[in-house]
């Protein structure tokens, strides 16, 4: 059956449902393709909102094979075009598949995430004459580092954005941060269409290992990885990118204590330049301390929560970060998080509670960079040395962040606030 023939349910059908039948999720990330938070954040939605409604999944590449569960590719005729004109490929590829997987009369709503995908869901709404919901997990406006990605398709992917948001039925902010930078960046939203739902976690998948046997493999684990299980170590898990601040941290350490390790999972560069400049200076680093570990690939689960549990601290030297699901991962597993106190992260992170918020001073030209680079590169080291001085501290503040996760972040609190968005605008 063809899109041009299966238009969704009728229009009247927004006003008629009090809760959606159907929902279809755009998404460029799916497992087993998940390389950032907003990956992790539609899978871990998918599974919640299945208990609830009937969800079908629209992903880029080649995602798991499971019921509901759709994957698109770039057009043949793109292929080796500008990535944001082959991604454009893939959305209308995407909107086309809403309509062709319609015998149970078509989806109620569309709800896409990250700018990969937000324009499958305009077009989707407009053709099916359905509501279309987004989740903005970052903003191209504040991430103008990418233009050495993407050259001229990041005016492309801005104008997707834009176009996305300013049209959109309801926005989800992924914290009461990410709204405020998403009604300054885009003046022409409603503010009453913007609505704060942060991110989940999967508790179970993330948790401090305590069975003998477990710990043990753990501790084989980490070995295996170069890491001394007996030494204290700052971990940081997140990709090469401007916005995480990777440099300024690996500045940061010079002050450590020479027996604390620095374990960065660190991968997926942005950049030939940003993974040059990350490399100089660990490779200059090393010269000067041991315990400099750097694994570039990135970890299965099991792995990465036997990095984590074998932390004294967490650091997020983000410079722009929505919410930051990575800090809920390692908070999860018992480490506290020292992280820069912009976006989302001081809505996670509470001071001298579940670990420290470091101060920065921003310039507002959208590219988060701090005013002073020495003075917050200062800071850091300061509330990293501080965080490690006190290993007892640091594990009661692991334990609060523990906690923290448990009674404001779990999935079902989150599936639940995501269909009273749902609802909202089925009833306009």
């Amino acid at each position: 059956m063809s899109a041009s023939v299966s238009p969704g349910r009728p229009a009247a059908g927004r006003s008629r449902l009090e809760a959606p039948v159907r929902v279809d999720l755009l998404t460029r990330e799916y497992p087993p393709h998940v390389y950032g938070g907003a990956g992790v954040h539609v899978a871990g939605l998918t599974a919640v909102l299945r208990e609830l409604v009937d969800v079908r999944v629209h992903a880029f590449d080649q995602p798991v094979a499971e019921p509901g569960t759709h994957g698109y590719t770039v057009p043949g005729s793109l292929a080796g075009a500008n990535a944001a004109l082959a991604t454009m490929g893939v959305d209308l590829a995407i909107v086309d598949g809403i309509g062709r997987d319609a015998a149970d009369g078509g989806t109620d709503l569309v709800h896409s995430h990250t700018w990969y995908a937000n324009l499958a869901g305009h077009l989707a709404a407009l053709l099916y004459d359905v509501p279309h919901v987004l989740t903005a997990h970052s903003l191209e406006p504040l991430r103008p580092w990418k233009a050495e990605q993407l050259g001229g398709g990041y005016a492309l992917s801005s104008w997707v954005e834009r176009t996305a948001y300013e049209a959109a039925d309801a926005v989800i902010a992924v914290s009461g941060g990410m709204r405020e930078d998403i009604l300054r960046s885009y003046p022409a939203v409603d503010p009453g269409r913007v609505h704060v739902v942060h991110n989940g976690i999967d508790l179970d998948g993330w948790q401090r290992p305590t069975s003998p046997e477990v710990v043990a493999r753990a501790r084989e684990v980490v070995q295996g990885l170069g890491i001394d299980p007996d030494r204290p170590a700052v971990v940081f898990v997140g990709r090469i990118t401007r916005q995480k601040g990777l440099p300024y941290l690996l500045r940061a350490v010079e002050t450590l204590p020479t027996d604390v390790q620095v374990v960065l999972c660190a991968g997926a560069p942005d950049t030939p330049e940003i993974l040059a400049e990350v490399t100089g200076l660990v490779e200059d680093l090393r010269t000067r301390r041991s315990g400099i570990v750097w694994i570039d690939r990135m970890l299965p689960r099991d792995e990465l929560v036997a990095v984590l549990a074998h932390g004294t601290v967490f650091a997020c030297p983000s410079v722009y970060e929505p919410l930051g699901i990575v800090n809920l991962e390692a908070m999860a597993v018992g480490l506290p998080v020292v992280g820069t106190a912009t976006g989302g992260i001081p809505e996670v992170v509470v001071d001298g509670v579940t670990g420290l918020l470091v101060p920065i001073d921003q310039v507002q030209d959208g590219t988060g960079t701090p005013v002073d680079p020495d003075a917050f590169v200062a800071d850091l080291g300061a509330a990293l040395a501080d965080a490690v001085s006190d290993v007892g501290r640091a594990a009661q503040w692991g334990a609060a962040a523990r906690r923290r996760v448990e009674d404001h972040f779990s999935w079902h609190a989150i599936g639940e606030r995501t269909l009273e968005v749902y609802r909202a605008v089925l009833r306009g």
